[in-house]
């Protein structure tokens, strides 16, 4: 009995050691696939520019990302431009379509998601230096194609599931679960139609919505990606009326 209890015993860790090894394999080989660490690291400002339809109403969203932890995020529609941005420690935003054309400052809950996006090269590179834990789930399926499930705990304890293509380790669909005061807000991301950018693949696809209403998720098509362009770090900056 003893000896099929050690030989149990030895096989539940080897099991284990070798899921927490296949995780840092896929994790090397969806940093690979995006272009390489050098490569990803060497991206210091990042801009996308897109466009978008909301009941036959165009929208044209440009999101914009400066190292180490800075995203300034805006929409507009007919001639009018919400922005919400984290300077790496407070959070504000400009909602002109609620009537408020100032400045003002979004709750701790409200910046969980800049505070996600504001990591330029996204929680799965360096992760262990960040804090975030990574599973590898095994195997799943995203619109009845294969995929790579990996689960990425963050150090706030929000969690990031990542399904990776398993013939390309690129990411198809990202969904995220964010605790909020004993309540549970989740997305999701589908991303497709990669193309290269500075030798780091990018998305040009995006389609994103709640997972409680899937069919009501908005879909970004990506004009334009520029890196490395200069960006003053005033756009992040809290705007002064907010500092008296």
């Amino acid at each position: 009995m003893k000896r099929w209890l050690a030989l149990f015993v030895a096989l539940c860790c080897f099991s284990i050691c070798g899921l927490a090894q296949t995780a840092d394999e896929l994790v090397n080989k969806n940093v690979q696939a995006r272009g390489g660490l050098e490569k990803i690291k060497a991206i210091k400002t990042l801009r996308i520019t897109g466009k978008s339809v909301t009941g036959g109403t165009p929208i044209v969203i440009v999101t914009e990302n400066m190292r180490p932890n800075l995203i300034r995020e805006s929409f507009s529609i007919a001639g009018m431009t919400a922005v919400q941005a984290y300077d790496g420690t407070s959070g504000w935003q400009i909602s002109p379509f609620g009537g408020r054309k100032d400045p003002e400052f979004l709750g701790e809950d409200d910046i969980r998601d800049l505070q996600l996006d504001s990591d330029l090269e996204g929680p799965l590179v360096d992760y262990k230096a960040k804090g975030n834990t990574v599973e590898f789930l095994g195997h799943d399926t995203v619109d009845g194609d294969d995929a790579l499930r990996l689960k990425v705990t963050l150090k706030n304890g929000d969690v990031v599931y990542y399904y990776l293509d398993p013939d390309t380790y690129l990411e198809i669909r990202k969904e995220t679960q964010e605790f909020i005061r004993g309540a549970v807000k989740e997305r999701f991301y589908d991303l497709g139609s990669y193309k290269p950018v500075a030798g780091v693949m990018f998305p040009y696809s995006i389609t994103s919505g709640s997972k409680n209403n899937p069919d009501g998720g908005l879909t970004v098509t990506v004009d334009k990606i520029e890196v490395n362009i200069p960006l003053p770090a005033s756009d992040f900056a809290v705007p002064a009326s907010l500092k008296k």
